[in-house]
């Protein structure tokens, strides 16, 4: 723990007033579940793609990079430079297509290609991914700002949690938006800090840092072996393409970032800008990583005995920051669980009121769509709320991680989906149905032969168990899906299928030279 100057207190306190000021500032213009989940269809695609990278650059990005920097090397920011190769090829087709095709979910695509199952089965493995995922971030963030000022974890997380619903509450899409604008610049002014600090810290010079981290081979993707038992370069290329698809093409968070924009120009704009702004705040935060290493490794400053990689960052913003810029710092670390977090709760509610509220009740009114997809907020600011206070109280240990390894089970496939709907016509529902079959029985057989509880397995086959990284098992599953699915649909008569739920419905257009 540090003491904490009354400035950086302050600091602090200004951001968290000014986030739930324009919570009460947007709440008079939601008038409607459309303007709620889309917004008013008249943000400019700049804001849209910095929220869009605001979303993906999250509290867990901003503690986690460094780390796994300081502890190993570049390797994970393989994954995020996949992310605008995969996405330059694409983007010129999901986009319109999701304008087009959908009111609002992701996955009634899913349902218009294929069926009511496969919309289903996507929608909730959306909602089991994104409500762990919500538990962790905040956790992990309250952790941190518990370790730096010595308040207890459990405040902060009841603290966060109040303002994130109460903006996401309040404001709708179009104040997520917003918030996100100015909680991304807040985010990289606070990266860029921490580097002017870091790269200034020897009397030598930036380029004497920067060399010692290269040298150390801080700076470096590595290993390079063609193996995908290990975490290795070629793992995270593969993954990384994947991860690339899922996110921009799949997920509920982004797609509706789409729909904001007011025509199909500006929301491709919104993505490119998206895609190219994460690449370097990513590359920015693994900098800080490899730079913290040379920092405490140099023969200059010692850490403390016992201190793990992971709280390496957290303990030099606490000591090493003048005043005034821990606060910024801290700042910018609640701007990013913020961010992050708010898009989820919006998005999660939208599925609730588009996927399940309206198919069990068709004729509700839009007033009624909006004050459930509030109570879905609601909802899902206290269920996140639930989870991370389990963390707190097990320590960050427990049931929580088998439980969410066991959601993965049943949400895998995802890209897999979108790939047999996009680029094949033959492809039909029952072999779709087929492909996840198998699917869910090999994600099965993998996750339990490799979870333990305790020093045991959950299933234990021997030399029979995955032999594979995690990170290749996101991969197989879509995989699976796609050519198991696509080979089933043989065997099954086909239906005529829509050109415009196709990638040639595009080329189609795109001949009559209507886009």
């Amino acid at each position: 723990m540090v003491n904490i100057h009354w400035v950086d207190i302050i600091i602090v306190i200004i951001s968290v007033v000014f986030t739930l000021g324009a919570g009460f500032y947007f709440a008079n213009r939601q008038k409607s579940s459309d303007q709620y989940f889309s917004g008013s269809k008249t943000i400019p695609a700049w804001a849209i793609g910095i929220s869009i990278f605001a979303t993906l650059i999250s509290s867990v990005t901003f503690l986690a990079y460094p780390a796994a920097a300081y502890k190993s090397n570049w390797i994970l920011l393989v994954q995020g430079l996949m992310v605008p190769i995969v996405l330059v090829g694409l983007i010129w087709v999901i986009v319109p297509l999701f304008r087009k095709v959908i009111r609002l979910s992701t996955y009634e695509y899913f349902e218009r290609r294929f069926s009511p199952f496969a919309r289903m089965y996507s929608s909730i493995a959306f909602i089991l991914t994104h409500f762990s995922k919500m538990g962790t971030v905040l956790y992990l963030v309250s952790l941190a700002l518990a370790t730096l000022t010595g308040i207890d974890v459990t405040t902060f997380i009841l603290c966060l949690t109040a303002i994130i619903i109460i903006l996401t509450l309040l404001g709708g899409m179009e104040a997520v938006i917003w918030m996100d604008v100015i909680q991304g610049f807040l985010l990289i002014g606070g990266g860029l800090l921490c580097i002017g600090v870091l790269l200034f810290s020897s009397e030598k010079g930036a380029g004497f840092m920067l060399n010692e981290a290269v040298s150390m081979k801080k700076i470096d993707f590595g290993p390079y072996d063609f193996s995908f038992s290990e975490l290795t370069f070629w793992v995270l290329v593969i993954n990384g393409a994947f991860y690339a698809l899922q996110k921009y093409g799949t997920d509920q968070t982004i797609v509706q970032r789409y729909l904001a924009a007011k025509n199909d120009k500006d929301a491709k704009k919104a993505a490119y800008i998206g895609v190219l702004a994460s690449v370097p705040v990513w590359a920015l935060f693994m900098l800080i990583g490899s730079l913290l290493f040379v920092f405490y490794n140099s023969g200059g400053v010692v850490l403390p005995d016992g201190m793990t990689s992971d709280q390496v960052f957290t303990y030099f913003i606490g000591t090493e920051l003048p005043v005034g810029a821990v606060g910024l710092v801290l700042a910018a670390l609640i701007a990013a669980a913020v961010s992050s977090l708010d898009s989820d709760m919006n998005c999660l509610a939208a599925i609730g009121v588009e996927d399940f509220y309206q198919r069990l009740n068709p004729n509700c009114t839009d007033k009624q769509r909006l004050i459930v997809g509030r109570l879905l907020v609601l909802f899902a600011g206290v269920s996140m709320s639930g989870v991370a206070l389990l963390y707190a109280a097990w320590s960050g240990q427990g049931v929580l991680g088998v439980v969410f390894k066991l959601y993965a089970i049943f949400s895998a496939g995802i890209v897999g989906i979108f790939l047999l709907g996009l680029f094949s016509k033959r492809a039909n529902k029952q072999g779709l149905h087929v492909g996840i079959a198998v699917c869910v029985a090999f994600t099965a057989y993998a996750i339990l032969t490799t979870t333990k509880i305790g020093d045991s397995l959950i299933l234990d086959f021997g030399k029979y168990n995955f032999p594979h990284h995690k990170y290749m098992l996101g991969v197989y599953s879509h995989l699976i899906v796609l050519v198991v699915g696509y080979f089933a649909s043989f065997f099954f008569k086909s239906e005529k299928v829509k050109d415009e739920l196709t990638i040639y419905g595009y080329f189609k257009l795109k001949e009559k030279n209507q886009i």
